[in-house]
């Protein structure tokens, strides 16, 4: 059996900028839940998290190192879960 893999080691200071850049998204959304923006509150928070989201599978999860196809099929599920929330949205606003 043969071992193709390549294996990558991140640096501790990438970690401790993705590390920085998370606790930073954290008080982002703790300082911005003091505002109210109305319907747009939930959609607000929903971003954040996306971001910090982004950062944890890219950096912590190693995707940036994986293959396109891995790349392309995470993202399939980001636009299927942004799709889903979409139309829970709108489902609500109409009712």
């Amino acid at each position: 059996m043969e071992n193709n893999e390549k294996h990558h080691i991140s640096s501790y200071t990438s970690h401790a900028l993705v590390l920085i850049a998370l606790l930073v998204l954290t008080f982002i959304t703790v300082y911005i839940s003091k505002f109210h923006f109305g319907v747009f509150s939930v959609g607000v928070a929903l971003l954040v998290a996306s971001v910090k989201a982004t950062t944890v599978l890219t950096w912590f999860m190693h995707l940036k190192f994986e293959s396109k196809f891995t790349k392309w099929m995470v993202g399939g599920v980001f636009i299927l879960f942004a799709l889903v929330v979409i139309i829970t949205f709108i489902d609500y606003l109409l009712r």
